[in-house]
């Protein structure tokens, strides 16, 4: 069975993304809305009701922290899932296993973690990282950390209403981890309460270099991708099912997976709508900031920020657009995924079909402002990318 077996491509999952370090109708601009825990909450609410299954909670740079804002917000909904996002090195894996582990409880078994390997240099030594500018050593620690948090997880047992218990009534586990690495020691290490989800909780993990997809053919449930052209996109599920391959040759198995990719939305009625409104997204900045944007992110050790970089050079010349619906605009002003689909609903939806038959199953989206394109996406696109796909497997079968 060859390893592009192993990559799950019938379902397809959408979440979407809370704006923690504020929200407003113009981006690159001081906040309009503060992320005050109503405004979230409301985004939360919004999204759940519109669809989403799961919310994607960032962390760094000017985020609230995403623990903090993750455990406000189980309580104002019911079946989004807060997608938690970690960077390992800042806290021990065994506290992260264990907070997790509570979140999940809390949450009646709706934890996901988002495991933040590259993130940027510059705010992980401002926490005082000592591998925050060493990118190949950051993904050998990460490989010990998810590997330190998914056995905890694999042996807790419980709760007790003492630590001492050890009766035949208790539910405190007798199954320690230890672990001898580079990075990290553990000697009975233990995480409790066990996890509503078995046998772990689920681990979103990505990355554009070799390094990293490595690492989440190894450990990774949903291998995550910032948005790029469709062929370039291809490309890295090509390489990502290499690195499955060379798993199977190590440890004689393929791990299952699914793929993702982190993008924005703005979907109008027409597309002549739908381009306004994105171009009015940064219309207002001043190029100063532009280019001061663009000096940070030139000096990224990221190979997927270099990536995004590239995308929008590319294109400067050509107003950004990138493709059929496809716009970049973003990036002179944004890290990360800020790959735009832009147009109406049928064509948006059908540019997220193009990239779910490659093997992209699991979508986080985003929007300026997150409260309205929320709801706008989730009334207008996604049931009928809902109806496209399930049209497509019918005829498939």
């Amino acid at each position: 069975m060859s390893t592009s077996d192993h990559i799950q491509r019938d379902e397809v999952e959408f979440g979407w993304f809370l704006p923690t370090m504020g929200d407003g109708t113009r981006f690159g601009q001081d906040s309009e809305r503060p992320p005050t825990l109503e405004y979230l909450t409301n985004v939360a609410q919004t999204a759940e009701k519109a669809g989403f299954e799961f919310a994607l909670i960032p962390t760094g740079g000017a985020c609230l922290d995403s623990w903090v804002v993750g455990s406000a917000i189980i309580g104002a909904t019911t079946t989004l899932k807060p997608l938690v996002a970690l960077r390992p090195g800042l806290i021990t894996p065994v506290l992260a296993a264990r907070m997790a582990a509570a979140l999940d409880n809390l949450s009646g078994g709706r934890a996901r973690i988002n495991i933040v390997t590259g993130s940027s240099p510059d705010d992980l030594e401002e926490l005082g990282d000592p591998l925050a500018r060493a990118h190949d050593e950051k993904y050998a620690r990460t490989r010990e950390y998810v590997h330190i948090m998914k056995s905890v997880w694999e042996q807790a047992a419980g709760l007790s209403s003492t630590e001492f218990g050890n009766t035949g009534h208790s539910t405190v586990t007798n199954h320690k981890v230890d672990f001898q690495g580079e990075y990290y020691e553990l000697k009975g290490g233990t995480s409790r309460p066990a996890t509503v989800q078995k046998p772990t909780l689920p681990i979103y993990f990505g990355g554009s270099s070799a390094k990293a997809k490595s690492v989440g053919a190894e450990y990774s449930d949903v291998f995550l991708m910032w948005g790029e052209p469709l062929d370039m996109i291809r490309e890295q599920v090509q390489e990502l099912e290499q690195a499955q391959a060379a798993y199977a040759r190590e440890h004689g198995s393929v791990r299952p997976l699914r793929i993702g990719m982190r993008a924005q939305v703005l979907v109008r009625d027409t597309e002549e709508e739908a381009w306004e409104a994105a171009r009015n997204l940064i219309k207002d900045i001043d190029p100063a900031t532009i280019e001061r944007a663009k000096a940070s992110f030139s000096q990224t050790g990221a190979t997927g920020q270099n990536r995004q970089n590239q995308i929008r050079d590319a294109a400067a010349q050509n107003d950004f657009v990138v493709g059929p619906n496809l716009w970049a605009g973003l990036s002179n002003l944004r890290s990360g995924g800020a790959l735009m689909f832009v147009g109406t609903p049928d064509q948006v939806s059908d540019r997220l079909m193009e990239y779910a038959e490659i093997g992209i199953t699991s979508f986080i989206l985003s929007s300026y402002p997150h409260l309205e394109e929320a709801q706008i996406f989730g009334e207008s696109t996604l049931p009928l990318f809902k109806e496209k796909w399930s049209n497509r497997l019918v005829a498939s079968n």
